[in-house]
């Protein structure tokens, strides 16, 4: 069957959702999606970042669908027509949503090690507004240990409930969950367990925020600063596929993640072992630099056709702020009969 996404017609399989046609055809008709995973089953549907609106429901029942809906679980239609990007409708909803994510969140991006590859971050860049709102008080947690290598920061948390499906479906383990209710929901552990089985650090990799951050790597540095390459190894964990993406700073490793696609999704899990205890080089067989798609402030990994060679000319020592190598300018040596567009420098027609 055939759906049309902001005038653009795609065939796809019956049980595919508009999200996931929107991705197929790519660029700016790809709604945001903040709780939507597509390795994990059951997601999707909360955060509501991915509303859409139906302009024609399909051949059969050509009636535009009255309200917004949500793409990730919005089948398609044979013959529907949608408009993301180009829908004015759409934009203000999305502003909505994001408006209501952030009434909650800390500012805490100049500290928070996600910064640089996060979600929110990114959805509030393009559809966040100048200007918050919210006067209340915001709920507050204190930041908890949730394991030896895990950190939870349940301000930043949106409860998008990736964390829980992942440990649902990798583990027969999961000790966590969303506890109480609407804006008093958090997610934690019902006796303030540790979280300990062996793939407990794809959660970190699911979370679109900074929630869940990897100790190991707290505060050692910025994420643009780091050098990704794909690296792989002989694991030997049941479920590993051994395949990772190892965050480089000069010959160090600095963190160790899984691989992901475009989309900012895992390609595959990866057991703790690869994760954490493999950091040194020889650990690892590195296939090469990686390359990301989406647009990120990781700005090293983006392709250039061309390179320009920068020189800045100074003199010796000027850049240790020593006064004696500073350039110094006398208002002496300034020939004020020299012309600016026909006018002398003095003119008051320079300002």
């Amino acid at each position: 069957m055939k759906v049309t996404i902001d005038g653009q017609e795609i065939e796809v399989a019956p049980g595919t959702t508009i999200l996931q046609a929107a991705r197929m055809i790519g660029g700016e008709s790809v709604p945001p999606a903040m709780c939507y995973y597509s390795k994990l089953k059951g997601t999707g549907g909360k955060c509501r970042c991915c509303l859409v609106d139906v302009t024609k429901g399909s051949e059969a029942d050509p009636r535009p669908m009255p309200k917004l809906v949500a793409s990730c679980v919005t089948g398609c239609q044979d013959g529907m027509e949608v408009a993301s990007k180009k829908s004015d409708r759409v934009a203000e909803a999305r502003k909505a949503v994001t408006e209501f994510l952030l009434i909650n969140h800390p500012l805490d991006c100049p500290v928070c090690d996600q910064a640089g590859e996060c979600d929110l971050q990114n959805l509030s860049f393009e559809h966040g507004k100048l200007q918050h709102r919210f006067i209340e008080e915001k709920r507050t947690f204190e930041p908890e240990d949730i394991g030896d290598k895990i950190q939870l920061h349940m301000n930043r948390c949106i409860v998008c409930q990736r964390c829980v499906e992942v440990a649902d479906q990798l583990t027969d383990k999961r000790v966590h969950g969303v506890l109480n209710r609407g804006d008093h929901s958090q997610i934690s552990t019902c006796v303030s367990a540790a979280i300990d089985n062996e793939f407990s650090g794809n959660m970190i990799d699911v979370c679109p925020v900074g929630a869940l951050t990897d100790k190991t790597f707290r505060f050692k540095s910025r994420v643009w600063f780091n050098k990704p390459f794909n690296a792989h190894r002989e694991c030997t964990t049941p479920g590993c596929c051994g395949k990772v993406t190892l965050w480089m700073f000069g010959n160090e490793i600095q963190r160790v993640t899984a691989r992901k696609d475009e989309f900012h999704e895992v390609e595959d899990f990866i057991c703790n072992t690869c994760r954490f205890d493999k950091k040194e080089v020889a650990d690892w067989v590195i296939e090469g630099p990686r390359q990301f798609e989406k647009d990120s402030v990781i700005n090293q990994n983006k392709k250039y056709d061309t390179t320009e060679k920068v020189v800045i000319e100074t003199e010796k020592g000027i850049l240790m702020g020593r006064d004696v190598d500073r350039k110094k300018i006398s208002m002496a040596e300034i020939d004020y009969n020299e012309k600016i567009d026909g006018n002398p420098i003095n003119s008051k027609n320079n300002g």
